[in-house]
């Protein structure tokens, strides 16, 4: 059986073994204070052109969302999601645990729209409720859809406009930069967001991502917010030096291209079966939708998950994504078995 569970159930790219092993035995102080993660500041800021940015490291997207959204919030403050994103379904209420409240909005397409700000904005009015102060995108969606350029300047403007933070959740912003409508790549999400992630356990590292603060304003006593949450790691070492190995060339971009590319050869291949999708397939996570018996004979020989339920009663939608390790071998046997059940 092959998992389309995630992009995370293999362990790391090779390249970032082999430089776990090489730098090994060699010693460096602790807590982010390392030779490593002082390089991956350094290549991270040069990818974005941000000299002036703030780079920290952390263990999980989950722990990048939690850090930096409660550091954004006074206890009175909330920040403002759509329904399907990470930080309100996925995460255990761990936005919620901080005393911060979620305040919820409907997504289009898996989208935040200026309009739903501006209504959160416009209803919250004084110290009876909960002030608004930050949002919270994903990129790409937990759908599998993209911001645009132009989305990203337009939710900024607004945010901009009603003193809010624009917090970028970045677990798989490589497959976002790196898919077939992207018209942005690092700068630009660094030029319309005041923080954002970049996330390397969904794109080939075995764990860890960074956290990116443009805004000059929120990088100061930002560890003190890391270490009160458990996110200052004494070995830093072990996230930085796979960032390294990430950004020293355009090995991210090419892991996340690949993961990408497997997706568009999944997914051509069950246009061609004749089925649709929830969203238009532009980055590694699908979203195909099939009858219900097809999807209980698949599942006995590929690992996926049955994503939500269909329009048409005997129909749901299934989520499969592909990685930076996936082979051709996995998409020829998937669509072999399509294939026959259809």
């Amino acid at each position: 059986m092959y998992f389309f569970f995630d992009d995370y159930s293999e362990g790391a790219h090779l390249q970032i073994l082999e430089a776990f092993s090489r730098t090994n035995f060699q010693q460096e102080r602790g807590y982010g204070m390392d030779s490593f993660t002082q390089e991956a500041e350094r290549l991270i800021k040069e990818k974005i052109k941000k000299p002036k940015a703030a780079v920290h490291f952390v263990s999980s997207g989950t722990h990048a969302n939690l850090v930096c959204i409660s550091s954004l919030l006074k206890s009175y403050e909330s920040v403002v999601a759509v329904d399907s994103g990470h930080a309100n379904i996925h995460e255990a209420g761990a936005v919620e645990a901080t005393g911060h409240k979620i305040n919820v909005v409907p997504a289009v397409a898996g989208k935040m729209t200026p309009q739903a700000i501006l209504e959160i904005v416009t209803t919250h009015t004084d110290e009876h409720m909960v002030k608004p102060k930050a949002v919270y995108i994903s990129q790409s969606t937990e759908v599998g859809t993209v911001y645009l350029k132009s989305e990203l300047q337009k939710l900024h403007e607004v945010c901009q406009q009603n003193e809010l933070y624009l917090f970028i959740d970045g677990a798989r912003i490589g497959h976002a930069v790196m898919s077939k409508n992207a018209d942005f790549d690092l700068f630009d999400i660094a030029n319309y967001c005041d923080l954002f992630s970049i996330g390397g356990t969904k794109n080939g590292a075995l764990i860890g991502e960074a956290i990116v603060i443009v805004n000059p304003g929120l990088q100061e006593n930002f560890r003190y917010h890391l270490r009160q949450r458990g996110a200052l790691l004494a070995k830093a070492r072990a996230v930085t030096v796979q960032f390294v190995e990430l950004f020293k060339g355009n090995l991210y971009f090419e892991n996340a291209k690949y993961a990408n590319d497997m997706a568009q050869k999944l997914a051509v291949g069950i246009q061609e079966c004749g089925y649709q999708f929830l969203s238009e397939p532009v980055v590694n996570q699908i979203f195909p939708i099939f009858p219900n018996g097809v999807i209980e004979k698949l599942q006995k020989n590929h690992g996926f998950y049955v994503w939500s339920k269909s329009s048409t009663p005997d129909h749901s939608v299934v989520r499969l994504v592909t990685s930076w390790a996936t082979q051709d071998v996995a998409i020829e046997a998937f669509l072999a078995d399509l294939k026959k059940f259809s």
